[in-house]
């Protein structure tokens, strides 16, 4: 358009303030509204209005001043203003790469109703390396892969979305994640070097592409304000063919490369004939003594693991049960007509049942197992079924349908232990005890069958089990000890009953070990003349301890023992005694063994400190939403092609991120 003999019309009488940045040109009957950054021309009539002026300047590329919000009529600002942040403290001495800490967030969805609250709102200067770290960090919390921010997909939302943001390539993106896991593993040092008590350790391994295996190695700990708490330290890859003492030296060197090899209280891991690495690192630290008890509590059992594998001797041993009434619901529901059938056959036999049949997912046993609890309800349905109809001859027979609910029954004990797992999502450890002491008094009834067939599988799952309790019987009993609503007495119920006649010598032994391990909190404990972190000795046939140092100048170690033992008979009650002499605290539902110990730290000083150590023990590492998994934890794809430090930075500050958004 031949402009030349146009007239400017004069802004000041125009009131919106986009004609800031237009100039409005009239040439005969026509308006144009011409940009005063890119000289691009658009509808200046006054019939037009001045929204597609307003949408223009915020697009504009070449406008230097991209604070849009003026832009924005007060009407629609109030409407539509960006959402507040409450409770968000910017720090000022923060460097603007650092980008938004997701931490500080909580979004308060009142604030939006109401005008006038005060909150502050995030910045519309547009800042490029913030977004880039904004990204990084999405990036990370949803692991999502790197790679995304070269699909086309993304680039033309983010063009559309913001043009001055400068498109990232996957290496970029890859280094901002490295500089973020970096920040937060300082955060985490941190934390974990003010802890004041010890630190318990788990270790899982993954599965990658081909045969690439990797450990993950997660801190468990209590913190200063009784809060249980999980931290992922490490994700690294390891040979399956090196030997057990390489293995070990790899998590060595993890646990020393975050300075908590002389704060280790326990080590939870699988169980496995494989897991010999283990003892090694046991024997290591107790050579130094930094372990408590000489490492009698540190070799911690998966106990998810064992239930698991016990779960799967009951699913072996019913495979060809388990595969006929699979084909059993497959030939019923194939049609309408014969699941009708089979509802008329139940009627006729007087099943009153709401469960509809279904094949189960054998990747979980939970589903198999409601497979099995529901087909056993119309067990007499299909026996007719089967007289009835010539073509259905997988249904299983009678013996078989007296094993498969013996076996469900068995499975029916697993599923109910498993779901108290998992109804906390970090248990502490006082609650195993009891569910243990059950399916230990179980098994020995089990094994008691008539039927050789339920026998034999009984005394499989028994030898299994009798291995996992001569490990860990002595760490779930001090953990149960230190639950005020059963202490000692938790164990004296439960132990005549597995033990019988021995029962008096196991309880005893318990006891003294219990002793002991307070004996030697006690001179660890800040009360003591003792520097803490000095190593001695208490002598006893069965509580033979060392302590958590190796400090071997302090030429009055063997004072402050002696110290510490007359002070213990010259009449003065300690912590066990004022413990093990008052009531048992009153059972209820809403009970938090943290938060009694929190409120009565003053009151046992030494025995809470012995509390925080054992109760901050993971007696299961299998996540809440994975205890019915049969199978392993396995990398995806996209991040096993990663490399190792990228593939542990980005496996580390996504468990931080959102654990501390989660708090």
């Amino acid at each position: 358009m031949d402009l030349s003999d146009a007239v400017i019309i004069n802004s000041s009488r125009l009131k919106s303030v986009v004609w800031n940045d237009f100039d409005r040109v009239k040439k005969g009957d026509l308006c144009v509204a011409i940009c005063r950054h890119c000289k691009k021309k658009l509808s200046g009539s006054s019939t037009s209005g001045t929204s597609h002026l307003r949408n223009h300047l915020i697009r504009c590329q070449r406008r230097s001043n991209h604070d849009i919000t003026q832009l924005i009529p007060a009407r629609e600002r109030k409407r539509e203003r960006p959402l507040a942040i409450a409770n968000f403290s910017f720090n000022q001495e923060q460097k603007k790469d650092e980008g938004l800490n997701l931490v500080n967030i909580k979004f308060d969805s009142d604030q939006v109703k109401d005008d006038n609250a005060n909150a502050v709102t995030v910045g519309s200067n547009y800042d490029q390396r913030r977004s880039q770290f904004d990204l990084a960090r999405m990036i990370i919390i949803h692991g999502y892969p790197l790679n995304m921010v070269e699909h086309v997909g993304f680039k033309v939302f983010v063009k559309n979305l913001q043009p001055l943001f400068e498109l990232v390539t996957t290496n970029k993106i890859e280094a901002d994640c490295l500089e973020i896991y970096e920040k937060e593993k300082q955060k985490v040092f941190e934390v974990l070097d003010k802890l004041p008590g010890r630190i318990s350790l788990s270790i899982d391994a993954w599965a990658g592409s081909g045969d690439v295996q990797y450990f993950c190695l997660a801190a468990y700990f209590i913190d200063e304000s009784w809060q249980l708490k999980k931290k992922i330290l490490n994700f690294v890859s390891v040979d399956s063919s090196h030997t057990d003492d390489m293995q070990a030296d790899v998590i060595m060197t993890c646990l020393m490369d975050w300075d908590i090899d002389r704060k280790l209280f326990s080590m939870t891991f699988d169980g496995s004939s494989s897991d010999f690495f283990v003892l090694r690192i046991r024997d290591r630290l107790s050579q130094n003594r930094f372990l408590y008890g000489s490492g009698q509590l540190f070799e911690v059992r998966c106990v998810a693991t064992v239930l698991n594998q016990m779960v799967q001797d009951n699913l072996e041993a019913l495979g060809e049960v388990i595969y006929k009434i699979r084909e059993s619901i497959r030939y019923v529901k194939s049609s309408q007509a014969m699941l009708e059938k089979l509802n008329k056959l139940a009627q006729q036999e007087s099943i009153e049942t709401e469960k509809c049949l279904s094949l189960d997912n054998s990747f979980r046993w939970d589903s198999t197992y409601r497979m099995l609890e529901v087909a056993l309800e119309y067990k007499t349905a299909f026996s007719l079924l089967r007289e009835l109809d010539p073509l259905f001859t997988v249904c299983p027979s009678d013996v078989e349908w007296e094993r498969a609910s013996a076996i469900t029954g068995y499975l029916n004990v697993f599923l109910e232990v498993m779901n108290d797992f998992s109804r906390s999502r970090y248990p502490t450890a006082n609650i195993y005890f009891p569910l243990i002491c059950d399916i230990h008094l179980k098994l020995i009834g089990w094994c008691k069958s008539s039927d050789d067939y339920i026998s034999s599988l009984a005394l499989k799952m028994r030898s299994r089990f009798d291995e996992y309790w001569d490990k860990c019987s002595l760490g779930l009993a001090v953990a149960a000890f230190l639950d005020p609503r059963f202490k000692m007495k938790l164990v004296e119920y439960y132990f005549p009953q597995i033990y019988g006649s021995t029962s008096l010598e196991r309880i005893d032994e318990i006891s003294s070990r219990i002793k002991a391990l307070y004996n030697e909190h006690s001179i660890g404990s800040p009360l003591s003349t003792l520097h803490h972190g000095q190593a001695w000795q208490v002598g006893g046939s069965t509580g033979s301890l060392s302590g958590p140092g190796n400090d071997a100048k302090d030429r009055l170690v063997g004072f402050d023992k002696f110290l510490n033992e007359t002070s213990q008979s010259d009449g003065t009650k300690s912590d066990l005694d004022k413990y093990l002499e008052e009531p048992l605290f009153p059972r209820n539902v809403d009970f938090n063994v943290l938060n009694w110990w929190k409120v009565h730290t003053p009151r046992y000083p030494i025995l809470s400190m012995m509390a925080r150590n054992v109760l901050g023990t993971p007696m299961s590492k299998v996540h809440s939403e994975s205890v019915f998994n049969m199978g392993g934890r396995v990398l995806e794809r996209d991040r096993s092609s990663l490399s190792s430090a990228t593939l542990q930075a980005l496996m580390c500050s996504q468990d931080w991120i959102k654990s501390e958004l989660e708090s």
